[in-house]
């Protein structure tokens, strides 16, 4: 499918637009969904002694008390620096308050951690984001449960599930009045203009999902400054923004700032009939005008603190009190200036199933783009409305282009929306390390010292002002730095040049320690997350290399170089006792222990990590093949390549087995034990050790077991050929080393198929061992994906006693069952996709060692048999199938007492929520709700496996390889659902394209002297193949044409034309096709 989809690069007017951003010709990024969902109660704004973020800055003092480091909002927009800010308030004439941002519960309050208790969905984005689309849910006919929700979930203990906001009964669904709706579907939607990045449009459609009941609201669309000049060092010399109303124009607001100087807004009049355009009595009702309010982004200190007087006359909550409170007197500025604005369109009376739209303009060409009538200014309808038509026609175009085969319609909605979250969860990320820890000069009083108990107190050279791409713009509005390079892999596949700028940034001085720590996350920069940066850095080198035929040697040797530093800080502070076994903390993996791994143990000694060993092992396997990758240009990388191979080897070594010198009399021998591995179950564990071999192992089935699965790689025989440095320091440590080798922990002197070696954590019988358990449905294996532990500890919990305090590890397939790192997350049972992700990928590099008659039972006890490329795929459709409708039209994650309206109600049934986690029983999502960033891998996995999905009418394709024959009447009826056995042929082509290896690397892998079909041999990223795959006759038509929307849409239409004509042989399960590009015209 790569080299499919590499033939049409940039064919698509948005590829356009990401060229002129690379290119620096247009600034596409310039304007984004860069504000925050919730800036209060973060760390940046806390500012107590004690550390308590959550009460130091409540829900309740967000309308009236100005933020430090970062706006927030509701379907919020600003510019890359988020000095000016747009968002949506919205009142339904019944709730407390002006609903500004979304509503949630503290880490304090939710019985399960920190949750967002609104319904709000992210439908559509591009990467320029000319085009973004999001809903959210407004009750119209009850207030807001603000204290229900509270109250309910205060009720409710770790053995609970949450109380969430649709279970208020009359709020979205009235049981008492024939379950009947009683809400407004909110969509929001941006689009810039065709040619100019600061050309943004903005509408807002209404829709009363009310079969029986009318609605008011108000909709008040604001526009506002970031406030930086209250602790400006240079007051002087900074000159204040301002919003001032036209003179002449009641709707039409003046933008005047420093760095963008002579912008206008336009709020242009709403329709105000109803029913169909050619009813007369619609159009002739008069049009809801907008009222335009000012006010001034201050903080209302009187209000919040009893303070004598406020920083202003006008006051961030004026507009709440004015709207909302009814204070009209001295509540807003009656002089219409300020740098806080709105424009409230007021609709009394919203009839059953009708809507209401709202349109604005933000733009620096109003000179052209505004015409005035009478006393207001106004834009072409017809032409505004065109623009978001040709936008979302060109959002389409564009992700086909990503998935261009016939995949089913419910696969490609799902990615579509996973790509959309992706990109709506980019937040500005600011933190000056200086000014956060001491204050800001202007500001009194001080901070205290040593504030929130010391955190990231040795982080002082902090100074981030970027826009980061965020977990959960709500529940965790800061990056995380295993968590960012997730995110890059899907990301690579829309904008390579964005992930490239993640990866980058983490290892760049303002953020990483000098001492070459990444930092983890703002709660404490000094935690550790999993070594994973390097890993995303090659994949994304090679994603972009293969899907759009650029390779970026210079990013790939750039950040390199600084994980070369994060390496050696590694080595340096996590391996204490210098024996290559790793400890690490918490390593992302919260409660996965019998003990907070981020704190001394309570039996003293040191925690040697299974998992942390594992990801060292992991992390040099990945150096080892960018080295390699680097060695193609500079021979000089061959030395570093030989330097990871060889700390790999001793990792391996040490993993399973400790060096002990017994003294007896005047001789000494070497006596080696068993480390991490046990014998007897046949399992990884982590173990304590209290020095001089007295150790005990912690015989706990989870995660921490499988990880060093991930540490594996092939290398082809020409490669030693390639580079005669490195296969000159192999030959001497298998030579001069040859005990660490016999012992077989890395299979470099045993060939596999094609002749290629394997380095690799676990030999052959130990992997057989593992996915003994791995594929068994009582261990690890759910319907769907892989457990995070196994269920055996079900039934078998294990306990441990220590100092008359007993500690015990069960499985839990749902929300944790203590407050272990806020108990927002669970890693005792429940599925999650950044792991699972990795052990796939790990299968398939096993399958081009092994090859296709290496086959395990999978589940175990079926009796059907598998080859691991296989296996592999069978992990990833049952995580796909998380999301996808089954024959009842029920998607697994929305499991529970209220399926039935969100997976067959006809508002919410296309609706997905990507969650943080999902039960290992029944894929219910669990924790964050718009964990968009790690659980949109799933996007590529639909990308790698979609067209067999649809093949298989989302059934299992557990069926695709058994050992014995299926009849011939039983395939006829089943075609469409089971798999159809795949030639090997296929598996290596299809294996190889997954994990990204240039054409020249799939040549190379070949299935018993056999030619896997691909072609042309050409690698994408040689001279000859980049000119060869990157020139298309389309492209020079392309760049002539004035229409360019026209002509992507003639160029996409004529593109489907062929996909729908390609045939797909049962073997080889590809489409033959001609690659050669067709001529297009603009006529």
């Amino acid at each position: 499918m790569n080299h499919f989809r590499s033939e049409f690069v940039d064919t698509t007017v948005e590829e356009k637009r990401l060229a002129q951003e690379r290119n620096h010709e247009k600034y596409w990024y310039k304007w984004g969904p860069y504000l925050s969902e919730r800036s209060w109660a973060t760390v940046r704004e806390d500012y107590s002694h004690d550390g308590d973020a959550w009460n130091n800055f409540p829900f309740d003092h967000a309308n009236a008390r100005v933020f430090r480091w970062g706006e927030d909002g509701l379907f919020g927009v600003s510019d890359n620096r988020q000095l000016v800010c747009m968002n949506v308030a919205l009142w339904n004439g019944k709730d407390s308050r002006l609903k500004e941002r979304l509503f949630g519960l503290t880490g304090h309050q939710g019985n399960h951690g920190e949750d967002v208790k609104e319904l709000y969905y992210y439908l559509d984005n591009t990467p320029s984001h000319a085009y973004m689309k999001s809903l959210y849910k407004y009750p119209f006919k009850k207030a807001f449960p603000y204290e229900q929700l509270v109250e309910e979930n205060a009720k409710r203990g770790y053995q609970d599930k949450e109380f969430e906001v649709y279970e208020v009964d009359g709020l979205f669904k009235d049981s008492q009045d024939g379950n009947d709706n009683k809400y407004f579907d909110v969509y929001f939607e941006m689009a810039k203009g065709d040619d100019n990045p600061d050309d943004l449009n903005f509408r807002v459609t209404v829709y009363n999902r009310s079969e029986k009941d009318s609605g008011e609201l108000y909709v008040m669309p604001q526009v506002f400054f970031r406030n930086t000049w209250a602790w400006n060092k240079k007051k002087n010399s900074f000159k204040k923004p301002s919003l001032k109303r036209d003179p002449k124009a009641t709707n039409l607001v003046h933008v005047n700032h420093e760095k963008y100087p002579d912008r206008q807004i336009l709020f242009q009049p709403s329709p105000g009939g109803f029913g169909d355009e050619s009813d007369a009595d619609a159009t002739k009702a008069p049009d809801v005008e907008p009222q335009l309010l000012f006010t001034e982004n201050e903080s209302n200190l009187v209000k919040l603190f009893n303070d004598k007087k406020n920083p202003a006359d006008y006051c961030k909550d004026a507009f709440e009190e004015y709207i909302v409170k009814g204070n009209k007197e001295n509540t807003v500025n009656p002089n219409n200036e300020g740098t806080k604005a709105g424009a409230v369109y007021h609709f009394k009376n919203i009839p059953p199933g009708e809507y209401v739209t709202v349109r604005y303009k933000f733009t620096n060409e109003h000179k052209k783009e505004f015409f005035h009538i009478e006393d207001l200014a106004v834009i072409d309808e017809d032409e505004f409305d065109t623009i978001f038509e040709n936008r979302e026609e060109e959002a389409d175009n564009f992700y086909w282009r990503i998935t261009p085969l016939p995949i089913n319609e419910e696969l490609r909605k799902v990615q579509r929306q996973a790509f959309a979250g992706l990109l709506w969860t980019k937040q500005f990320y600011n933190l000056t390390y200086d000014a956060w820890y001491n204050g800001d000069p202007n500001v009194l009083p001080r901070p205290p010292r040593d504030r929130a108990n010391g955190r990231n107190k040795n982080w002082k050279h902090m100074y981030i002002e970027d826009i980061l791409s965020m977990p959960d713009k709500w529940e965790y509005p800061f990056f995380a730095s295993w968590d960012s390079a997730f995110h890059c892999i899907p990301l690579a596949m829309v904008d390579p040049e964005f992930a490239k700028k993640q990866l980058d940034l983490l290892t760049r001085e303002w953020y990483m320690h000098p001492n070459g720590q990444i930092p983890a996350y703002e709660w404490n920069f000094n935690d550790v997350n999993p070594p994973v940066h390097a890993w995303a850095t090659y994949r994304v080198f090679k994603i972009e290399r293969n899907l759009y035929n650029r390779e970026d040697r210079k990013f790939l040797e750039r950040v390199f170089q600084k994980l070369l530093l994060n390496f050696t800080w590694w080595v340096n502070r996590k391996d204490q006792g210098g024996n290559n076994v790793f400890e690490g903390g918490f390593l992302g993996l919260d409660n996965i222990g019998i003990f907070n791994r981020s704190e001394p143990l309570p039996t003293g000694g040191v925690l040697e990590q299974a998992d942390s060993t594992g990801w060292m092992a992991f992390f040099s396997l990945q150096m080892l093949n960018i080295a390699l990758e680097l060695a193609k240009d500079n021979p000089a990388y061959e030395d570093i390549a030989s330097k990871f191979f060889e700390h790999f080897v001793l990792i391996s070594d040490s993993m399973s087995y400790e060096y002990k010198i017994e003294l007896n009399g005047s001789s000494c021998k070497e006596v080696i034990k068993a480390n991490l591995w046990n014998e007897e179950d046949q399992f990884y564990y982590d173990a304590i050790s209290w020095g001089d071999g007295n150790k005990q192992q912690l015989p706990i089935r989870s995660l921490v077991g499988l990880i060093p699965l991930y540490a594996s790689m092939t290398l082809e025989p020409h490669l030693l050929t390639q580079f005669p440095g490195f296969k000159k320091r192999v030959d001497w440590f298998i030579n001069n080393r040859p005990e660490i080798f016999d012992r077989n922990i890395a299979s470099m002197t045993k060939r596999g198929v094609g002749e290629r070696m394997l380095l690799s954590l676990v030999t052959k019988d130990r992997l057989l061992s593992i996915l003994r358990r791995l594929l068994d449905e009582t261990e690890f294996l759910s319907e769907y994906g892989i457990r995070s532990m196994s269920k055996y500890h079900e039934e078998n919990p294990f306990r441990m006693d220590v100092h008359g305090q007993e500690y015990v590890v069960k499985y839990l397939p749902g929300e944790s069952d203590s407050g272990m790192f806020g108990g927002n997350s669970n890693w005792r049972g429940p599925i999650w996709f950044p792991t699972s992700f990795l052990i796939v990928e790990s299968l398939q590099r096993y399958f081009l060692y092994y090859g296709s008659d290496f086959k395990v039972e999978c589940p175990v006890g079926s009796g059907q048999y598998l080859n691991l490329a296989e296996v592999a795929e069978e992990i990833c459709c049952r995580m796909i199938r998380l999301f996808i409708p089954d024959d009842k039209g029920e998607r697994a994650v929305n499991e529970g007492p209220y399926q039935d309206l969100l997976s067959n109600d006809p508002y919410f049934k296309d609706l997905v929520h990507f969650y943080e986690y999902f039960d290992g029983d029944t894929g219910r999502g669990l924790g964050a709700s718009h964990q968009c960033g790690w659980t949109t891998l799933v996007s590529k996995w639909v990308s790698d496996h979609g067209l067999s999905k649809s093949k298989h009418s989302f059934g299992s394709v557990s069926s695709i390889s058994t050992e014995t024959e299926v009849s011939a009447s039983e395939t006829s009826q089943n075609k469409f659902r089971k798999g159809r056995r795949k030639s090997a042929k296929s598996l290596v082509n299809f294996t190889a394209a997954v994990l990204e290896l240039t054409e020249e690397e799939k040549h190379q892998h070949r299935i018993g002297g056999t030619k896997t079909g691909l072609t042309p041999f050409t690698s994408a990223g040689s001279e000859e193949g980049m000119e060869s795959r990157g020139s298309h006759k389309h492209l020079s038509v392309y760049e002539g044409c004035d229409d360019a929307h026209a002509f992507e849409n003639k160029l996409i239409n004529k593109l489907k034309e062929q996909v729908r004509n390609l045939t797909f042989d049962d073997k080889l399960e590809s489409g033959s096709y001609n690659s050669t590009a067709t001529e297009f015209s603009c006529q």
